[in-house]
């Protein structure tokens, strides 16, 4: 049997589809109240509970075989948050201690890119196995790399049988719980985004992460970690294709970076005053500007892995944001003055 902590997330249920075509037993793991209809269809077992509970973590993962383990928070806020840590570090100990008591056969941990450290004059960022919590930018990329060295020493020290994969940033269709680039492609149809940056990113296809993982599980060497990378493509190519799938206008007006950063601050703070999930961030501004150079020649080597075009996935997501009526077919943009 198989079980999937963060089974509703965005990778977590083209994992279930792509894994409930191969295997009998799959069972989900989820928050109580959380809406599992579009896995359901699947045939998974569904048990609620929450990764901060050891004893909801060990009762979720009683019988299985391999865990792949996605349960996390993600955040490009700049405060500190408490829950943050506790789902992504003590939830990951937990997961941890579970498979060594239930004597699980593999762990798989999807961590993040954001847990290395950015390397030097622009070098490419590759398969570390030493982390720097302190010197990284931002919470969640901290307690990404602090989750990531438990799994580590739990290999070393404790004989854990477990394969890391560090994503990219994820984008594609089935994004039930709305990512930021998902919330771009509609604040972009209401009109909220006036203007835009200089920079980009690394992207890589959720449904190619989800291949990855399954490889990593069955390919990957214990002890061993792998960047599931896809493409860089800037803000600036993203707004374009969105503006020609969607077809929608997009900001035309680019904001100096050193003002849209200085601007970030405050408009951080006030959409967090009215619950508003944050684009515009310190931190998102950092990513953005980063060095975005990565690697998946390790995982193409030893997992067979070869992800599609950037280009293709934000296609894709936008016919999936129009399908499910997150955005309106054909809706204009107001013009700009």
């Amino acid at each position: 049997m198989i079980v999937i902590t963060g089974a509703t997330g965005h990778i977590g249920n083209i994992l279930v589809e792509k894994l409930s075509q191969k295997e009998k037993r799959i069972r989900a793991f989820v928050l109580p109240g959380e809406d599992t209809s579009y896995i359901e269809k699947y045939g998974v077992e569904i048990i609620r509970g929450d990764i901060r509970s050891y004893s909801d973590v060990k009762k979720a993962l009683l019988g299985a075989k391999y865990v792949f383990h996605l349960a996390g928070m993600i955040s490009i806020e700049t405060f500190p948050n408490k829950k943050l840590y506790d789902v992504n570090v003590n939830g990951t100990r937990n997961v941890i201690q579970a498979c060594l008591e239930l004597s699980i056969k593999r762990l798989v941990y999807v961590s993040s890119i954001h847990a290395f450290l950015e390397p030097k004059d622009g070098q490419p960022i590759t398969e570390a196995k030493t982390f720097y919590p302190s010197r990284l930018k931002g919470y969640y990329a901290k307690s990404k790399a602090l989750a990531t060295m438990e799994v580590f020493q739990a290999v070393r020290k404790k004989g854990l049988n477990a394969v890391i994969v560090h994503p990219t940033g994820v984008i594609g269709p089935n994004d039930y719980k709305l990512s930021h680039i998902a919330e771009l492609v509609i604040q972009c149809e209401q009109n909220k985004i006036p203007m835009y940056v200089n920079g980009g990113y690394n992207f890589v296809d959720v449904r190619d992460v989800a291949d990855g993982i399954i490889s990593a599980c069955y390919k990957g060497k214990s002890g061993e970690n792998y960047i599931l990378s896809g493409g860089y493509i800037s803000v600036a190519e993203m707004l374009s294709v969105i503006q020609k799938e969607a077809g929608i206008s997009v900001p035309r007006r680019k904001a100096p970076m050193w003002a849209a950063k200085f601007s970030s601050y405050f408009m951080e703070l006030h959409e967090k005053v009215r619950r508003i999930v944050p684009l515009y961030t310190p931190y998102s501004l950092h990513t953005l500007t980063s060095n975005s150079r990565t690697s998946h020649e390790k995982a193409t080597k030893e997992l067979g892995y070869h992800p599609r075009s950037v280009q293709e996935s934000l296609r894709d997501l936008v016919q999936w944001l129009q399908r499910n009526q997150y955005i309106t077919v054909g809706k204009k943009r107001a013009p700009q003055h």
